[in-house]
């Protein structure tokens, strides 16, 4: 049996049995892992309350067969992020972010720039210093980049005309292709979206350099609207599903909206 330790972001917590938990965990050293936590809802001094989702912990655990389920031997915890369990708003996005990272990832694949980017969103949002619109942009950018599936913002998917020197306003996304069309190629078939040049822009911009810089973006209410509809489309396409936490997520937006 072999021990080893990390850094690590919960994921997913789901009861199992009386007293047992089941984990996903996204950690620094293994990428994501799944594990039991033997006993701990009644042992206040192995764990004592601190395997919420979205805790940012240390862990210690035990591996036995390839597959099978690590075992939670201990754990410190280095931020609770309360501010997020204690508001709707901020845990419908933190719920999708991991749900992302927890339907896109392999178990045992190091996912680092991940990681770091997820503690980084779940940081800002739980201390209020983003909104959370702004942030899950970010997130969602980001991840696309590190995940292969980056849409092209940058000129036609089919004639490589740039997007800037495309003259509409508004310019086609087609999910199929990946990218933008201009209006010669766009053509009537397959899953479209238009994009205003001005997010274009603002999407590219959040996507490149240092993260504490792209996430004081300032959207504008029309960019930002825009902005999450096509990025929450656009990973579902390429998911390949529509994830639970993501109808939750759109349902409060649109009450907080009314």
């Amino acid at each position: 049996m072999k021990i080893f330790s990390s850094p690590a972001i919960i994921l997913k917590r789901v009861d199992y049995g009386e007293y047992d938990l089941i984990l996903t965990l996204l950690t620094l050293e293994k990428g994501k892992i799944s594990g039991i936590a033997k006993s701990a809802k009644k042992s206040i001094k192995r764990f004592g309350g601190i395997l919420e989702i979205f805790a940012f912990l240390n862990v210690i655990c035990s591996s036995g067969k390839q597959g099978d389920l690590v075992v939670l031997q201990e754990a410190d915890l280095i931020n609770s992020f309360d501010n997020i369990r204690t508001d709707f708003n901020k845990t419908a996005y933190a719920s999708f972010w991991s749900e992302l990272v927890n339907v896109w990832a392999e178990n045992y694949a190091k996912q680092e720039r991940l990681y770091r980017l997820l503690y980084y969103v779940l940081e800002q949002i739980d201390s209020g210093f983003a909104s959370a619109e702004t942030l899950s942009i970010l997130f969602q950018m980001r991840f696309a980049t590190i995940a292969g599936i980056c849409p092209n913002l940058v000129r036609c998917s089919s004639c490589q005309l740039s997007t800037d020197s495309v003259e509409e306003d508004n310019i086609s996304f087609n999910f199929q292709k990946g990218g933008i069309v201009c209006r010669e190629c766009a053509g009537s078939a397959g899953y479209r979206t238009s994009l205003s040049k001005g997010t274009i822009k603002q999407l590219l911009w959040i996507n490149s350099g240092d993260l504490k810089k792209a996430g004081k973006i300032r959207f504008t209410s029309a960019a930002l609207k825009e902005g999450l509809n096509f990025l929450e489309a656009f990973v579902t396409y390429n998911l390949g599903k529509e994830m639970q936490s993501l109808k939750i997520l759109r349902q409060i937006r649109n009450k907080n909206r009314e």
